[in-house]
């Protein structure tokens, strides 16, 4: 029995193995290896996915990266654009390539208030190296909910050493750019100077921004570009020169001001201007109080009898007087309750070149009276002492004049008194009377002789500046003008002393003097005036040009000649030669 069942489990078990062979037994591996594809497909999915996601996560990161690189600086009003900082100015250079002007970098300090952790110990520790920080300011910046305040412009590379030292968290420094002036406060009128955002303000550096710098600048086209540099006609060897003798005028004689220019006749060039006192443009707000007055071009002030040379020049150009002719100075002038008489009256009958040299007003008075008024007033409008006399610089004044021109104005303007002008304006038009009679505007760019032949006008006849050439020279050897007198330059001019009023009257006690000159007055290259406001004698008491303004032009010539390349002359036909033993 027991064989019987174990053949029976044995076909069974057979069967069952037969059965697995033909039906599941057969299905098992195609089970398995749809396992395994399904299982592969789903992991490369997955790496897909991974690898889809992390490259999305790094566009979206490149593209911020990029944005962040494209958008502009956040506006605020503590802060402008970085491309307004760094903004580039063209150098400025005299006449011989000498630097006036130039960018330095620069970095300056700025704090993040939401950052600044403790504001008490930040004022603290900034003080260490900026002594002279102003704390409660400081303070409220660090304490204010802006996000961006300026704390310092323009630091040293020490100060900015000593400042990363501190490690401050919510301070930083961006990159400037400052201007410098090499020649400091020499020609600081002329050139001017740049606000903190190195705008110009003043002076050619504010003449440049107003050709097109400034809009280039607002648009971030100047950003570390290289400018051209710009030429001036300046010489800065001469420049310095004038203000030494100008500051030394002053000095001696205790005056409140002084000033001069020196200009080229025959092309309108500006070779040296100065007006003291004056200012330091790399530091300029130390100036503020009285530095920053232009007096040569932005100050009008009443030119004495140095108008008498183009009330002369009026007369002998109206071919109404000649200088043959004479006027009786015997007895003063008395009109609408004014009397005009001689500072040094002679009492006797002048011929012209008398009057010239004496400076009398009197026989002044009676030319310009001889000519008329409305001629006297058409003539200084024609030698543009009545209007604004076109130039670079920004600040120039305009002259002041009577608002009805009568017989008394008329008489007083002919010997200084009436008219206030600037003293540029002045030595401009006494370069017309000079020069041939040309008038030509002054430029304190580089211009030809031919431009400036080309622009000039006819403002008198040839044969009237023959004629105050020789009574400059004149009155340089014989008169007021002996102390401004160079050996071998052969130095012209005429001085004036005019009253300045004091509380709504001319006072004798305060002068303001000047002397307008020309050299060599034989064939004239350069016109020269100087001026010295209130100066004091060594008595205490007021000077007169003679004694101040004339001799500061004779130190000026007797320096500046040789750079300018006068050659002196000596003996009466100027071939004899200066032998020094």
């Amino acid at each position: 029995m027991s064989s019987f069942l174990s053949r029976i489990m044995v076909g069974k078990s057979k069967a069952h193995f037969s059965a697995g062979a033909n039906g599941r037994s057969q299905s098992a591996p195609g089970a398995f290896q749809g396992t395994r594809k399904r299982r592969g497909n789903q992991a490369r999915n997955r790496v897909v996915i991974m690898i889809g996601a992390f490259s999305i996560a790094y566009v979206v990161i490149a593209g911020r990266l990029v944005q962040y690189a494209m958008i502009s600086d956040d506006t605020v009003a503590s802060i402008g654009r970085a491309d307004n900082l760094m903004a580039s100015r063209p150098d400025i250079l005299d006449r011989n390539g000498e630097v006036l002007a130039t960018d330095i970098r620069t970095v300056s300090l700025y704090a993040e208030p939401h950052k600044i952790v403790d504001a008490d110990e930040a004022v603290e520790e900034l003080s260490t190296v900026l002594p002279n920080l102003n704390v409660t300011e400081i303070y409220n910046k660090l304490k204010s909910k802006s996000r961006f305040q300026w704390l310092r412009r323009q630091l040293t590379p020490k100060q900015q050493s000593q400042i990363l030292a501190l490690g401050i968290p919510g301070i930083g420094f961006r990159p400037e750019k400052r201007r410098f002036y090499p020649g400091g406060a020499t020609a600081s009128h002329v050139v001017g100077h740049v606000n903190v955002d190195n705008r110009g303000i003043a002076g050619m550096e504010r003449y440049i921004d107003n050709q097109g710098l400034a809009d280039l600048a607002s648009v971030g086209m100047t950003s570390d570009a290289r400018l051209e540099p710009v030429r001036l006609s300046i010489d800065l060897r001469v420049q310095n020169i004038l203000r030494d003798v100008l500051m030394g005028g002053m000095s001696k004689f205790k005056a409140l001001a002084a000033g001069g220019v020196i200009m080229d006749v025959h092309t309108g060039e500006i070779l040296a201007m100065a007006s003291v006192p004056d200012y330091d443009p790399n530091n300029p707000a130390a100036g503020a109080e009285d530095g920053w007055m232009n007096r040569m071009s932005n100050g009008t002030f009443e030119m004495g009898s140095t108008f008498k040379s183009f009330t002369i020049a009026m007369a002998l150009d109206s071919g109404k007087v000649s200088l043959k002719d004479s006027f009786d100075a015997r007895f003063p002038i008395r009109i609408g309750g004014f009397t005009i008489k001689d500072f040094h009256g002679k009492g006797r009958v002048l011929s012209v070149p008398e009057i010239f040299q004496y400076s009398s007003n009197i026989g002044t008075a009676k030319m310009a009276d001889l000519v008329g008024i409305a001629p006297h007033k058409e003539f200084l409008t024609r030698l543009g002492l009545l209007s604004r006399v076109p130039t670079e610089l920004p600040e120039v004044k305009m002259p002041s004049q009577p608002r009805e021109w009568k017989k008394i104005n008329s008489i007083t303007i002919s010997f200084g008194h009436g008219v206030s002008t600037t003293p540029l304006q002045t030595a401009v038009a006494g370069a017309a009377l000079i020069n041939g009679g040309h008038l030509i505007e002054p430029t304190f760019l580089p211009r030809t002789a031919e431009d400036a032949e080309a622009s000039s006008t006819q403002v008198i006849k040839k044969s009237t500046s023959d004629d105050m050439r020789f009574l400059f020279r004149w009155n340089g050897i014989n008169g007021s003008g002996k102390s401004a007198r160079v050996p071998g330059y052969n130095v012209g001019g005429k001085t004036g002393t005019a009253d300045k009023v004091v509380n709504g009257r001319y006072s004798a006690d305060h002068n303001f003097n000047a002397f307008l000159a020309a050299f060599p007055i034989d064939d004239p290259k350069y016109v020269v005036l100087t001026f010295i406001d209130d100066p004091r004698s060594e008595s205490g008491r007021a000077a007169i040009a003679g004694t101040t303004a004339a001799p500061m032009v004779h130190d000026l010539i007797s320096r500046t000649a040789p750079l300018l390349g006068v050659e002196p002359k000596f003996g009466t036909d100027g071939s004899a030669l200066l032998v020094s033993y």
